[in-house]
């Protein structure tokens, strides 16, 4: 048997670089960030090994209308730390000096922040000056990074100057205010300062409002500040107000969120997180680190404890994540409670424009439940209502559709129906039920109209005579006794009968995924779809107690005649008022005929005596 070889990997280094260099950052911006984070470690690295050095700023500027050069006041390198680091993939003096200081003042972790130069650039140049040989300037240079120079130049201050000649592709990075725009984003959190263009300012020479000292500023100025704050992050909305993460050692993540002025409704979902370890931004869309219900929501954090990917645009999905999760939406909770009892104002816009949301948020969390329950709006028959106004008698009702006569029913008893079929509102009412001791009565089932009606007799050939005028195919007539007593029958759509046409459509088959059809079918194939509506015929009504009595009477006679007119008129009135019935074989224009001849017909019996 055959010893097996050993053998070493080989690179190909020109594709090695082709992926790096050009595919590794989603956007050419990354690359900028990456090179002032690069200047930013040099000066920490500074500061950490030369104790006499306090300063250091970063000065990023273009030129040319070709070139974007970015220079630090930082360690520099000497010539052996060049080959060593600037021009070995994978190695960094930067993650070798945190493994031995144990700082998290340093942002570089995979030795791959130089490389992003060649996204920018053909050529790349880097004048340095190390602070361990001060006397000693080095003048490195590469076309696409393959390979490289290193030769001694003329004497310049302490620091590095890298000088990118732009691809003709990027060449609108060389304009000021355009490198003002994506540094502004992507490092405002840096704590050395980083100057544009010559301006004597720098882009982050504003603290975030959660480092600067709790009570520092009147509570007015306080809440404008985190505000305008908020603004420079929230690219489509006006932030409402704002709510503090505050510092959670654990989950090693501070900084505020704010809610959106923009209206949602239902299941909109326009988080918007941004988020920066160790000052720098990592992930603008990091939207699932906010809870799913918080569709209104956006938000700036720090979190150094987050384990970012290589190209450090994502973040990985680990312990420490979900900690973070965890964190921010216990800010949010703790939040919406603080802004309703600090900021009334702020309060009532919110629930304008989240009232849906909300609601559904309601049930995902249980101290949610307890601030909304009672704040929140439920449309119904009568208009948007709270959930405490909707309750007669102990009972709630919810309709799941609208129009019929079940509307007309509790509308001439003024009582309001929650309208089911919106968004969160039948399990939103289920709960609040279960949580006050009331009971919901779901209109439109069997089970739930049965609730609604005392069951009532007439006489079995009376009600076959009127079965046989009132109902059209597909309705089943129900004897009951109901308030108000002017009202003689109502006509309630079998809602489950419905959802199970619906389901079993050509139309639904191809808007519903096999699995989720074969779900719903498991509770509709319990009905067998026979009965679309029920007219529940009101016993205790005068007209019906007189129609019954008319039934007795001879066939032809004066009386007969106008019970059939009163009959027709019924009919047609039913039809009229229940347009939405797909069973019913007349529309509502034969309606209004049948209607006119039998008025017209009863008009005349009237008139021969």
């Amino acid at each position: 048997m055959s010893t097996p070889s050993l053998n070493v990997t080989k690179v190909d280094l020109s594709g090695l670089l082709t992926v790096l260099g050009q595919h590794l950052y989603s956007t050419p911006a990354v690359a900028l960030r990456e090179l002032a984070q690069n200047g930013h470690d040099s000066i920490t690295r500074r500061r950490m090994e030369d104790p006499a050095f306090a300063g250091g700023a970063i000065r990023v500027w273009a030129e040319n209308g070709d070139t974007v050069i970015i220079e630090d006041e930082g360690a520099g390198l000497t010539e052996p730390e060049i080959h060593a680091y600037l021009a070995t993939l994978g190695a960094g003096y930067t993650r070798l000096l945190r493994e031995k200081s144990n700082s998290d003042k340093l942002i570089g972790m995979f030795g791959l922040g130089f490389i992003s130069a060649f996204v920018l650039a053909d050529t790349v140049s880097v004048i340095t000056t190390s602070f361990q040989t001060p006397h000693e300037t080095w003048h490195y240079r590469s076309n696409g990074g393959q390979r490289y120079t290193v030769e001694a130049a003329e004497s310049r201050p302490i620091g590095t100057r890298v000088i990118l000649s732009l691809r003709d592709q990027f060449s609108e990075l060389a304009q000021n205010a355009h490198l003002e725009f994506i540094l502004s984003r992507y490092c405002v959190l840096l704590s050395h300062p980083i100057h544009v263009g010559g301006q004597a300012q720098s882009i982050n020479h504003e603290p975030p409002p959660w480092r600067l000292p709790h009570g520092e500023e009147p509570v007015v100025r306080m809440r404008r500040r985190k505000l305008d704050f908020a603004s420079r992050f929230e690219p489509s909305f006006e932030p409402i107000c704002t709510m503090d993460v505050l510092a959670d050692a654990q989950a090693g993540v501070h900084g505020m969120l704010w809610v959106q002025d923009g209206g949602s409704y239902a299941t909109s979902d326009n988080r918007n997180l941004s988020v920066f370890v160790r000052g720098m931004l990592l992930d603008d869309d990091a939207r699932d680190l906010l809870p799913v219900w918080a569709g209104f929501i956006g938000g700036v954090i720090e979190a150094d404890l987050l384990t970012p990917t290589a190209s450090r645009e994502d973040l990985q999905r680990d312990e420490q994540y979900a900690r973070v999760q965890a964190a921010l939406e216990e800010a949010v909770i703790v939040g919406l409670q603080h802004v309703r009892r600090q900021q009334p104002e702020a309060w009532q816009r919110i629930l304008r424009r989240h009232n849906e949301a909300l609601m559904g948020a309601a049930l995902c969390n249980r101290r949610l439940f307890d601030l909304l329950a009672d704040a929140v709006h439920v449309a119904s028959s009568m208009g948007d209502r709270y959930a405490g106004d909707l309750v007669s008698t102990g009972r709630i009702y919810v309709s799941l559709g609208s129009g019929g006569f079940e509307e007309m029913l509790f509308r001439a008893q003024q009582i309001a129906v929650a309208r089911g079929d919106r968004y969160a509102v039948l399990p939103f009412l289920k709960r609040w039920c279960e949580e006050r001791g009331q009971r919901l009565i779901q209109v439109g089932t069997a089970r739930g109209d049965s609730s609604l009606f005392k069951a009532a007799t007439l006489p079995e050939p009376v009600q076959a005579w009127l079965g046989e005028h009132l109902l059209d195919e597909g309705e089943e007539l129900v004897v009951v006794n109901f308030a108000p007593e002017s009202m003689p029958f109502v006509l309630v759509t079998d809602r489950e009968a419905e959802l199970k046409r619906r389901l079993e459509s050509d139309e639904a088959n191809k808007r519903f995924a096999e699995a989720a059809l074969r779900l719903a079918r498991l509770h509709t194939n319990k009905h067998d779809g026979s009965i679309v509506a029920r007219l529940y015929l009101n016993a205790n009504c005068p007209a019906v107690k007189a129609l019954a009595a008319a039934h007795a009477a001879a066939p032809g006679s004066d009386l007969a005649r106008r019970a059939e007119s009163v009959l027709a008129i019924l009919s047609a009135f039913k039809t009229v008022m229940a347009p939405d019935l797909e069973t019913s074989k007349r529309d509502a224009g034969a309606a209004f005929r049948s209607m006119a001849a039998a008025i017209e017909a009863l008009l005349q019996t009237g008139s021969e005596h």
